[in-house]
């Protein structure tokens, strides 16, 4: 039996980005990785000229591939669209802000060609802050603690957005949120299917408000809704391990 060939797409979902999605995208085209590629720019709704600026790279014929959605409807919804268009072996997901550097992604990749795990998430505060602001900190660390506390699990990053896996386990998680909540429901959902998250330590510039952050205080709330949800299926009877077991036969 032939095995298709390891690909790995990088999902960019991108919103109001247009200072930094030229960058992003020249970074991701030029950095050197153990696999080939495929880059899937989902543009969710940009008001600012971002979606201009994509369609621009569109016609200078360069290899990545532009996605539109019709209106802006949230982060989540971004990530399961490329989800759906991606053709790769491993999928990973890359902000358009450079808060992290794609240089970043060979290593990420690494332990899943070498077919030590199947998940592995690049964990900012591996090492300790990191530099982060406080309430940056703060927040991931309750987050993070409420994921451990409700699933048993010893993660340091729950919220990271470097979460690269195989696209057959991502597509096998069903995936429902819109906005922000697609970190805690990526997460949850992973460890109720009882998938061993391998965490890698990744440098990161965090970006201020003032700078474009977009991830406000009550998305940590709804974060915490999603892991409480996440936490009572598990409870309900559902048969998470059926459910890995059909998704990876």
């Amino acid at each position: 039996m032939s095995h298709q060939a390891e690909l790995l797409s990088i999902i960019v979902p991108v919103y109001n980005e247009a200072a930094t999605v030229g960058a992003v995208i020249d970074r991701l085209l030029t950095i050197d990785l153990p696999l080939p590629r495929e880059i899937l720019i989902v543009d969710d709704g940009s008001t600012d000229g971002t979606a201009e600026a994509l369609d621009a790279t569109a016609r200078a014929r360069l290899p990545i591939v532009v996605l539109h959605a019709d209106r802006n409807a949230g982060k989540g919804s971004a990530v399961r669209y490329g989800l759906r268009c991606a053709t790769g072996t491993i999928v990973a997901i890359q902000d358009a802000d450079l808060e992290l550097d794609p240089r970043q992604l060979s290593a990420l990749v690494d332990p899943i060609l070498r077919g030590t795990t199947e998940v592995v998430y690049g964990s900012r505060f591996l090492r300790g802050r990191s530099g982060a602001p406080f309430v940056t900190f703060a927040a991931n660390r309750f987050l993070t603690f409420a994921t451990n506390l409700l699933f048993a699990s010893a993660l340091t990053d729950m919220e990271t957005c470097y979460k690269v896996m195989r696209t057959a386990v991502a597509r096998s998680l069903d995936l429902e949120a819109e906005r922000f909540d697609i970190e805690p429901e990526i997460t949850a959902r992973l460890l109720r299917r009882g998938y061993l998250i391998h965490e890698i330590p990744v440098r990161f510039d965090a970006r201020s408000r003032r700078q474009g952050k977009k991830i406000r205080w009550r998305d940590g709330i709804r974060a915490l809704q999603v892991l409480i949800r996440e936490r009572r299926k598990a409870r309900s009877g559902r048969s998470d391990r059926s459910e890995r077991s059909i998704a990876t036969d």
